[in-house]
């Protein structure tokens, strides 16, 4: 059973098995995504929004940021959370209908996880993140990897990480096959209620629409 402490909001809709994984930012908490149900509107996704495992402030940190060695608490954390989404799948929430969504230090851990995890996932949402080590981040990927649906977005004007740096990661995974949405917006660090939500929903809400309408 998986030690990370989590909060599970409910679809509106009775039983049913798609699921979105929430992952916060540094010094952030769970508490941070309460208005991601009622934002995105969409009755049939349920929400298991998660704490990261090390106190950081006044909320918890993915990773030591200060640390000589980032990657020992990046390993950690992504066995967690692949903890997690199996622990998810028993409970009746099929990888494949299941997404990963993370801002910031949260979005680094939804693509290390969703990148190494052995089974296809519905989709990975990262926002305004980054890779830690591209090199090694791309040696590690499972063979799954080039099969999942990868939404990445991030802010010109971001003063925290900066925006270059990701883009260009962005551009070398695609450049090796990844099937990645990047989108760029006019924002800090922050997500954009305005102009970035409508697309994080409509890539959330693609795989659903695809099998309400085959049904």
């Amino acid at each position: 059973m998986s030690t990370l402490t989590t909060r599970f909001i409910p679809a509106k809709v009775t039983n049913s098995p798609w699921l979105t994984i929430v992952l916060h930012g540094l010094g952030d908490s769970m508490d941070g995504y309460i208005w991601m149900p009622h934002v995105l509107d969409m009755p049939w996704m349920n929400y298991l929004l998660v704490n990261a495992p090390d106190p950081y402030f006044q909320g918890f940190s993915w990773y030591d940021i200060f640390g000589e060695n980032p990657t020992i608490g990046i390993n950690r954390s992504r066995k967690l959370l692949l903890e997690l989404l199996a622990e998810m799948q028993k409970n009746g929430f099929p990888l494949e209908k299941t997404y990963l969504f993370g801002f910031s230090q949260g979005c680094l851990m939804v693509l290390e996880t969703g990148f190494q995890c052995s089974s296809k996932l519905a989709g990975i949402v990262g926002i305004s993140g980054y890779v830690e080590d591209l090199e090694k981040f791309i040696a590690m990927a499972s063979p799954a990897a080039k099969e999942q649906r990868i939404l990445v977005t991030h802010g010109w004007r971001d003063p925290v990480l900066p925006f270059g740096r990701t883009r260009e990661q962005i551009q070398i995974l695609i450049r090796h096959g990844y099937l990645i949405e990047w989108h760029e917006f006019n924002k800090e660090h922050t997500i954009d209620e305005k102009d970035e939500i409508p697309i994080i929903k409509a890539f959330i809400s693609s795989p659903y629409l695809e099998d309400v309408k085959e049904k």
